[in-house]
């Protein structure tokens, strides 16, 4: 089958919506959003709001100030994710520098019986990998380290400045040693496999939100493993009585205010998340949140 339909002015692409039921408030508001957010992606947010998905056609009601409202919440969810999730990335960097230039010297990073391979991964690959970024980076420190030492890979101090978040995740994770990885883990009060899990489905979410796109009802594909301790945050987890709920946001950003309580004590994600959800009137289950999700106790203790 060949896709033959063709392209619509902004218009054309209002009426149909209208034909389709969606009620339209401001048409020359309307038209402006079409023109600078492009139909697709405002699709994704109108989804929901359909009563049948074959004909397109919307649930009495449906209003396209609505839908503009629920991609501006997303916008603004996926900022204030990129934030905390900065926070996170920033202090585990380094953890993870302190703790192998300590116990393993500066050139920790070229030492092959640190690590460990998977299917997914190998040392070897990795390795190349950050010699590779490393000749090509320009940054001051690294630029000088290049002109003055003859060693082919900076400390691990260094090196950390100039990984991505995803390279970081692995590293951490083909740790050979559990001493190693319980050592970084253990500023955050967490298990190590419940942070080098946190960590990957963490790197997940951040590129959906850098690469713009939709998190506030997505079904996240990388779960991470749920811890039962610290005990006021396993009770505030949605559990495995709920498959859907657990690939939804809620236990990405109920992790995210722990570990914030442990970096930076001073943080507002809770009140901003909260205050976000009441602005644009935005039904929390839809992100999977459970009823009384503010008197889960790592909501309450900042919230009360």
């Amino acid at each position: 089958m060949r896709y033959e339909k063709p392209a619509l002015s902004y218009a054309d692409q209002l009426a149909r919506l209208r034909e389709r039921g969606m009620q339209v408030r401001d048409e020359a508001r309307a038209e402006h959003y079409l023109a600078h957010l492009n139909y697709y992606r405002l699709a994704a947010y109108w989804l929901p709001y359909e009563a049948d998905h074959d004909s397109h056609t919307f649930r009495p009601g449906t209003q396209f100030e609505t839908v503009l409202d629920h991609y501006l919440f997303d916008r603004e969810l996926r900022l204030l994710l990129l934030d905390a999730i900065e926070r996170v990335e920033v202090s585990l960097r380094g953890h993870f520098a302190y703790q192998m230039g300590h116990r393993h010297g500066p050139h920790a990073l070229m030492q092959t019986s640190l690590f460990t391979d998977s299917s997914r991964w190998n040392y070897r690959s990795g390795l190349a990998g950050l010699l590779k970024d490393v000749q090509s980076n320009r940054e001051v420190f690294i630029e000088h380290f290049r002109s003055r030492y003859d060693e082919p890979l900076p400390p691990v101090w260094a090196v950390v400045e100039i990984m991505s978040f995803g390279q970081l995740s692995k590293w951490l994770k083909h740790l050979a040693h559990s001493d190693d990885r319980n050592a970084i883990a253990r500023p955050y009060g967490l298990d190590e496999r419940i942070l080098t899990s946190f960590c990957h489905h963490l790197n997940v979410v951040r590129n959906h939100c850098a690469h713009h796109a939709r998190v506030w009802n997505r079904e996240l594909t990388v779960k991470f493993t749920l811890p039962r301790n610290p005990e006021p945050l396993g009770d505030s987890l949605v559990k495995f009585r709920d498959e859907t709920a657990q690939r939804k946001l809620y236990n990405t950003v109920t992790m995210l205010a722990y570990v914030l309580d442990v970096i930076s004590r001073h943080h507002h994600f809770r009140e901003r998340l909260a205050a976000l959800i009441e602005r644009y009137a935005i039904d929390p289950g839809s992100m999977g949140f459970p009823d009384g999700w503010l008197q889960c106790p790592v909501w309450r203790s900042r919230l009360s």
